[in-house]
């Protein structure tokens, strides 16, 4: 498995899985199933697995651990604070907390549910307007004195806010959405971790599966599925962004790989310091995201894309997500 390093010398597989879609809800009906794909990815080499308190609450987590308590001393694992989330009883009363004593809670609970002594990556999951950065970064550091936690990270944290957490306590990586469906984080945020030296971990790499080019405008989205209510993926929206899955289609073809393949190829070809997180639910899946790992874009491919100059058609989240979530 290709390596990569992110900041802070903290160095994980060229890309990451993200489990947060084995486990949203209080009940995992598929439990089993999902181990069984974790493990395999650390059979396929991935060292570098996502997860946060929210996530169920708190169900992913135990999850995640329990799928990685074989293999814990050969992983790196991930995991998030920062929503409002009893620490005890696991209700989300919505909104963000990241007081320096709910932090110690939460980093608490999440190594007991992880099964470890110690979080590899520890993320504020969304900034607190109401909790100093300095205050964050500070908590953070203690906890990382205290052995508990390995490395800093935040999470589509605007750049002041990176600034004054990383003045504090060095960040190792940002989680933030960034792929061709969302590039915004070219303008500001990317120039200032590379001046900084902090890595990137972006999700969404393929545009919440609109990349892969299996989505649409038929596309009929389930009630429990967020993506029904984003504005990019209306079928006005989906019919026009085509255009985008038809040009890395083309390049794919160049280089016998598939769109999503092509797509997590152009997010590694930005910066050696990117480290994209997926999520799937399927063996197939998985081996077809790895097999980007065999895809080296050429210059050409790369003006190709840039000289398009494809403008996404629609917003990344409904309204009401984009205000709550400060995004």
């Amino acid at each position: 498995m290709i390596k990569r390093k992110l900041g802070q010398g903290l160095e994980v597989s060229a890309l990451s899985l993200g489990a947060m879609g084995y486990g949203k809800s209080r009940d995992i009906p598929d439990r089993a199933e999902m181990i069984d794909l974790i493990r395999a990815a650390v059979d396929r080499g991935m060292d570098f697995f996502d997860t946060a308190e929210v996530y169920g609450p708190f169900t992913n987590e135990e999850m995640v651990g329990e799928a990685l308590a074989p293999v814990r001393d050969r992983v790196k694992i991930a995991t998030k604070f920062g929503w409002d989330i009893d620490p005890d009883t696991g209700v989300n009363h919505g909104g963000v907390n990241s007081k320096p004593e709910h932090i110690v809670k939460a980093v608490e609970g999440s190594l007991k549910r992880l099964g470890t002594d110690h979080i590899d990556l520890l993320y504020q999951h969304r900034v607190d307007p109401e909790v100093p950065m300095e205050d964050v970064a500070g908590t953070v550091k203690r906890v990382i004195e205290d052995g508990k936690v390995r490395y800093f990270g935040l999470s589509e944290a605007g750049a002041q806010s990176i600034r004054r957490a990383h003045a504090v306590q060095p960040a190792a990586a940002l989680q933030s959405e960034y792929s061709l469906w969302t590039r915004e984080p070219e303008a500001e945020i990317i120039p200032l971790i590379e001046e900084l030296g902090i890595g990137l971990v972006p999700y969404s790499p393929l545009g919440k599966g609109f990349l892969t080019g299996k989505i649409d405008e038929k596309t009929v989205f389930n009630s429990l599925d967020l993506r029904g209510r984003i504005p990019r993926f209306s079928p006005d929206a989906i019919k026009k962004n085509r255009r985008l899955v038809d040009l890395l289609a083309a390049i794919g073809r160049r280089h016998a790989a598939t769109p999503a393949q092509v797509a997590l190829a152009w997010l590694m070809a930005q910066k050696p310091w990117i480290v994209p997180l997926f999520g799937t639910r399927k063996l197939e899946r998985l081996d077809e995201n790895l097999g980007a790992l065999s895809v080296t874009l050429t210059r050409g491919d790369l003006d190709e894309i840039e000289a398009a100059d494809i403008k996404i058609e629609g917003a990344r989240y409904p309204e009401e997500i984009l205000r709550r979530s400060g995004l």
